[in-house]
C-alpha cells in the first residue's frame, strides 16, 4: 500500500534532510524517491516547474522550497509541533531560518559544487557565521528555543555535514558540538538520513 506523502529527496541535499527532518521528527511514513537533480526524471519535471528537490506530493498537492513544506508539514501534522506558539518567537525562527538559507546553506553547496577557490572562500565564510553564533547555541538547549523547533530541522543537516565539508568547528564552539549531538542522539535524526548521508560522519554514542 502506498502512503500518502512522496518526497522527491536528493541522497545528500541540506534542503531535502532539513524536510526528511520534519518528517521523523513528526513519525510521518512516507514513500522517498531518490533524485539526481541534474537529471530529474520525468514525473518531478512534470510536478514542478523548477525541476527541484525537494518536493512534496500528497494527492493533488504538489509543494516545493523546504521552507514551505517545512511549514505545512507541521500544520498538517501538529504533534509535536515544531514552532512556538507566540507570534513573536515564530517570527524570530522564520528570520532564523531564512538567515540559514541565504547565507549558510549557500556555503555548504558552494563546497559541494564550487570549484577549489569557491570551496575555500565558502568554508572561511561557514566558519565565521559559526563562530558568530556561539552565543546563540549556549543560550538555549535548541537553537533560539527551548524544545526542538523547525530552526533545528534546518541547523542540523548542515552540523552534521561539517567533517564531511571539512569545516573543523573553532575551539571555542563546544556549545554547537554539544548542540549537535543532542540532535542527532534522537532516534528521529537518524530516521531523516539516507544511507550516503549515514557516512558523511560517525553517529555520537
Amino acid at each position: 500500500m502506498r502512503n500518502a506523502l512522496t518526497l522527491f529527496s536528493s541522497t545528500d541535499c541540506v534542503l531535502c534532510h532539513r524536510v526528511r527532518l520534519v518528517l521523523a521528527a513528526k513519525g510521518v511514513t512516507y514513500d522517498l524517491i531518490p533524485v539526481d537533480p541534474q537529471n530529474p526524471p520525468e514525473d518531478l519535471v512534470d510536478l514542478n516547474p523548477y525541476h527541484s528537490v525537494p518536493t512534496l506530493v500528497e494527492r493533488d498537492l504538489v509543494l516545493y522550497a523546504a521552507s514551505v513544506v517545512s511549514e505545512y508539514l507541521d500544520e498538517r501534522y501538529p504533534h509535536p509541533p515544531l514552532m512556538p506558539v507566540d507570534p513573536l518567537s515564530r517570527a524570530r525562527l522564520r528570520l532564523a531560518m531564512l538567515r540559514l538559507e541565504h547565507d549558510w546553506v549557500p556555503q555548504v553547496q558552494a563546497i559541494q559544487m564550487g570549484n577549489k577557490v569557491q570551496a575555500e572562500a565558502a568554508r572561511k565564510r561557514l566558519k565565521e557565521l559559526l563562530t558568530a553564533s556561539v552565543p546563540l547555541f549556549k543560550a538555549s538547549k535548541f537553537f533560539l528555543n527551548p524544545e526542538m523547533s523547525l530552526a533545528d530541522c534546518a541547523m542540523a543537516p548542515i552540523i552534521w555535514r561539517l567533517p564531511s565539508l571539512d569545516v573543523p568547528l573553532p575551539k571555542d564552539a563546544k556549545a554547537i558540538e554539544d548542540y549537535g549531538n543532542r540532535i542527532f542522539r534522537n532516534p528521529g535524526f537518524s530516521r531523516s538520513l539516507t544511507d550516503q548521508e549515514r557516512k558523511l560522519r560517525d553517529m555520537p554514542m
